[in-house]
């Protein structure tokens, strides 16, 4: 596996795992296959994250608008959902130190995945190494919305003020407030969008797009992007390509 520039290692990388029905479309197959080659793909992705010793993961595997989509699909990932919770690569994951959480409007799953979701994050839930958070009915309107609501039921009960409410107010209400925000939003099957995914969060995080769709980004990909990444300048609205940062004596500083 390729090594990327030290200290370049992004801490936390979102990914929107897009292009499956298009890549099983591309082969004559049917959305299905898609799907499960999708779920490959993403258990082998978090691996080699975990083989760098990547902090925290987020994946996009459900979002809220997904609802849309046919019935016949909806109710296969589902059934792919529930399938991936309960197989053996999750116990994989616990033995590796894997912790597994998920964000997002869970009640609107079925009990019955809520309880798979519940009992995988009981399972791993003191695994000290890589973080993976899987966003599934996830929006990021959704997110800063509830966040509101929190932070509104609190004025209501006198336990905050609204003059002091600060974005770090509300950072502490939406979805992975203890974790860092993403350094890195990998975006596969060609679209430059982030489609309504951790509008919050994403602040400042580094956008990578790649037109190969979800099913067939591997470690090879993984290690293109993080080269990519290792490259870009992060400044955070600060300083620009032309300004010179001196020390007290004049003598400019890299």
């Amino acid at each position: 596996m390729g090594e990327v520039k030290a200290g370049t290692v992004p801490r936390h990388i979102a990914f929107i795992m897009d292009g499956n029905n298009r890549w099983a479309k591309s082969r004559g197959l049917g959305g299905g296959a898609g799907h499960r080659a999708g779920a490959e793909a993403a258990r082998d992705v978090v691996y080699a994250c975990v083989e760098r010793n990547i902090e925290h993961l987020t994946l996009f595997a459900f979002s809220s608008e997904n609802w849309l989509r046919p019935r016949k699909e909806v109710r296969g990932l589902m059934a792919l959902f529930l399938s991936v919770l309960q197989r053996h690569e999750i116990n994989q994951l616990h033995e590796r130190n894997v912790r597994l959480r998920f964000i997002g409007n869970r009640a609107s799953f079925s009990p019955r995945l809520q309880k798979n979701m519940a009992d995988v994050e009981c399972l791993t839930r003191d695994n000290t190494g890589t973080v993976v958070t899987v966003a599934a009915d996830y929006g990021g309107q959704w997110d800063i919305a509830q966040a509101c609501r929190r932070i509104a039921d609190n004025v209501q009960q006198g336990t905050l003020q609204a003059a002091d409410i600060t974005p770090d107010t509300v950072q502490q209400y939406v979805c992975l407030a203890d974790v860092p925000p993403p350094d890195l939003c990998i975006r596969t099957g060609g679209e430059q969008r982030i489609s309504n995914f951790l509008l919050w969060q994403f602040a400042y995080t580094e956008l990578y797009f790649t037109d190969i769709y979800w099913p067939d980004f591997n470690a090879n990909s993984l290690r293109e992007a993080l080269d990519n990444f290792s490259g870009r300048k992060r400044r955070y609205g600060g300083q620009s390509d032309s300004d010179e940062v001196t020390d007290a004596e004049g003598t400019q500083i890299a």
